[in-house]
């Protein structure tokens, strides 16, 4: 019964329906004005009846569309084609070519010297006095790692004098029947200690003094040496171009790459002889250095030595007053701020 209700009232309002239905269909635009307004991005025709509602029949085109070039700030200075920016840009771009073709012209030059298929520039007597200098660090290095070893076993060998002094005075208030002996002995042990951290003194200053000649003064021309035989590997790789080119036939484009060849020779032959010289000079006065610092510190080895051993204390002070050492006695603590 409820059914037949429902299709009844379907079938009272269906010719409503319809006819809504018709009247919006008379109120839509032509095909041809919606098209128009779809691809022009106008508004669509307002209709001509006030009873009903318009709806939008087309995107406002106009107002959505992205603009066709992306804005630039003034932060942004490649978007702006800055001059400066694309300067620099170019720079590291040559800078790295110029690199890569140097790079591998030496590295080209290099083996084709182990291979013994070029010729290389050589400096007989520079390159035996860097041989020699190169000997001389090998064997101070080797005095120098002896010496820190001395001087720590040394170090070692006064603490236990001093500890065995202590143990002798702490044992002679103890040891009545002993204690006359047990006093001479610690005595003795401290006199050791004593002279034992004069000794470590020179000892200490004359490491002190070898490392700074070997690792800084001498790895100081170590390093223009190395400098000085990168621009022979380079200079000699541009010279073997250079010869080439020159044998090659005589066409425009080899006449270019001739001289271009020309001033790359040019400038690396200006860098060679200058680093040359630099390494000359430097040799020079470094083995003057080097003479003058092994004199005073092997004089200050020697008599600091003799006089420990032989039991002259005061040639043993004598010695450090005149090269100027103060002695730290190793048991001693740092002083407070207050002291300093």
């Amino acid at each position: 019964m409820s059914q037949a209700v429902i299709s009844n009232n379907q079938a009272r309002d269906s010719p409503v329906v319809e006819r809504n239905i018709h009247e919006m269909l008379k109120d839509t635009p032509v095909m041809n004005d919606s098209n128009n307004a779809v691809h022009s991005g106008t508004a669509p025709p307002t209709p001509q009846r006030g009873s009903y509602v318009s709806h939008p029949t087309s995107l406002p085109l106009a107002s959505t569309t992205a603009p066709s070039t992306v804005p630039t700030t003034p932060m942004s200075p490649t978007q702006n084609g800055d001059p400066t920016v694309l300067k620099s840009q170019q720079s590291k771009i040559e800078t790295i070519k110029n690199w890569s073709i140097s790079t591998y012209k030496c590295t080209k030059q290099l083996m084709f010297e182990k291979l013994g298929k070029t010729s290389r520039t050589v400096d007989t007597e520079l390159e035996a006095q860097i041989e020699q200098l190169r000997d001389t660090q090998r064997k101070y290095s080797n005095v120098l790692r002896l010496s820190r070893a001395l001087a720590s076993h040394f170090y070692h060998v006064v603490q236990t004098q001093h500890a065995l002094g202590e143990a002798f005075s702490d044992l002679a208030q103890k040891s009545p029947e002993l204690q006359e002996e047990f006093l001479y002995n610690a005595e003795t042990q401290r006199n050791l200690t004593k002279n034992g951290e004069t000794l470590l003194g020179a000892l200490n200053f004359f490491v002190s003094s070898v490392n700074t000649l070997c690792n800084k003064t001498i790895e100081d021309t170590l390093l223009t040496i190395r400098q000085y035989e990168t621009a022979r590997i380079e200079y000699d790789a541009y010279r073997t171009d250079l010869e080439l080119l020159a044998q090659a036939p005589r066409t425009d484009a080899n006449t270019a790459r001739l001289e271009e060849a020309q001033q790359n020779y040019d400038l690396h032959k200006v860098n060679f002889e200058k680093l040359r010289s630099d390494v000359s000079i430097k040799l020079k006065f470094l083995d003057e250095n080097r003479i003058k610092v092994m004199h005073k510190q092997l004089l200050l080895f020697h008599n600091a030595v003799s006089a420990y051993f032989s039991g002259n204390q005061t040639a043993l002070e004598a010695t450090l007053k005149q090269f100027n050492i103060k002695v730290k006695s190793p048991n001693s603590s740092f002083p407070s701020w207050l002291e300093q």
